[in-house]
C-alpha cells in the first residue's frame, strides 16, 4: 500500500508497536523553517526557544538522507502553497489507510506531526471540519512543544509535551504542561531504563516511563509522568540542554 503523504513502517520505533492491535502512518516534513516562493514558513514554532533545531529527530533513521529530505521539504512546500490541496490528498491518504487497517482488524494510528509541530486542529478542511473530525474512528497522537495547545476536548488526538532545558524559561513550561494533564517526553543521553535501577525510576519528582519500547503515546498512563528517550541521531552529540544526562 502506497500513500502519497503518509509513510508506514518506515519508523523502527513504530514498528514496535505495530501487530495485530495497532498500525501507524507518519506524515513527515521538513521541520523549523522551509522556504515557499520566496517565503519562510515556520513548521516548529517552538524550536528556537526550546533550542532543539540542531539536535531534531529529523535527522535520525532515513532522515539523514538527502533523498528523504528533499522529499519532506517538498511535502512541506505543497502545504505551505496550497494547504486545502494538501488537506484534500491527506483525506484520501487517512481514508486509504484506515480501510487497509479496518479489513486486518487493526486499530489505525496517525501521526501528523513526525517531524513538525503543526496546530492541526485549527485547520479546517473547506471551512467545515478538521481532520480528527473527519476521522472520529482513527486514532491520531503527536509530540508537541506547544503547551497551549487546545486538543483536551478531541477525543481520538493525544498529545505529549517534549522537554528542553536548553532555555530555562522553557523548561519552566514542564510543570504547567503536566500538569494539564500532559505527559512530558524527555530525551536523555544515555538510556534511562536501562542506567536507573527501576526503584528510582523519577526525574524532578515524577515518575518515568519508557518511551523507546513503542510510539503508543496514547497508551501511556495518564498526565503526570516523563516518557523517557533515548537520543537518536544528531542528539546524541547534544550539548544545548535539549538532551539531559541520566
Amino acid at each position: 500500500m502506497t500513500y502519497k503523504l503518509l509513510g508506514v513502517g518506515t519508523n523502527a520505533k513504530t514498528i514496535k508497536g505495530d501487530g495485530s492491535e495497532y498500525l501507524t502512518a507518519i506524515l513527515y516534513m521538513t521541520p523549523y523553517k522551509v522556504m515557499v516562493d520566496g517565503k519562510s514558513f515556520n513548521s516548529c514554532a517552538m524550536a528556537k526557544q526550546a533550542s532543539c533545531i540542531d539536535a531534531c529527530l529529523y535527522t535520525a533513521g532515513r532522515g539523514k538522507f538527502s533523498n528523504v529530505q528533499t522529499a519532506r521539504q517538498r511535502k512541506a512546500q505543497w502545504f505551505y502553497r496550497d494547504k486545502q490541496g494538501f488537506m484534500a490528498q491527506l483525506i484520501v491518504d487517512v481514508d486509504k489507510f484506515r480501510n487497509y487497517c479496518k479489513k486486518r482488524g487493526i486499530q489505525p494510528c496517525v501521526r501528523l506531526n513526525g517531524t513538525t509541530d503543526i496546530r492541526w486542529e485549527l485547520i479546517r478542511y473547506m471551512g467545515e471540519k478538521n481532520i480528527f473530525e473527519i476521522f472520529p474512528d482513527v486514532q491520531f497522537y503527536d509530540y508537541t512543544k506547544i503547551a497551549n495547545r487546545k486538543c483536551k476536548d478531541i477525543p481520538n488526538y493525544h498529545l505529549t509535551w517534549s522537554y528542553s532545558n536548553a532555555n530555562p524559561e522553557y523548561a519552566k513550561l514542564l510543570d504547567k504542561a503536566l500538569e494539564q494533564g500532559m505527559n512530558a517526553a524527555v530525551v536523555f543521553r544515555s538510556n534511562f531504563i536501562k542506567v536507573v535501577p527501576k526503584c528510582w525510576h523519577k526525574w524532578q519528582g515524577y515518575p518515568v516511563i519508557d518511551g523507546d519500547q513503542d510510539d503508543l503515546r496514547f497508551l501511556d498512563p495518564k498526565g503526570g509522568h516523563i516518557v523517557a528517550l533515548y537520543a537518536k541521531g544528531k542528539a546524541k552529540k547534544d550539548t544545548s540542554g535539549f538532551v539531559q544526562e541520566v
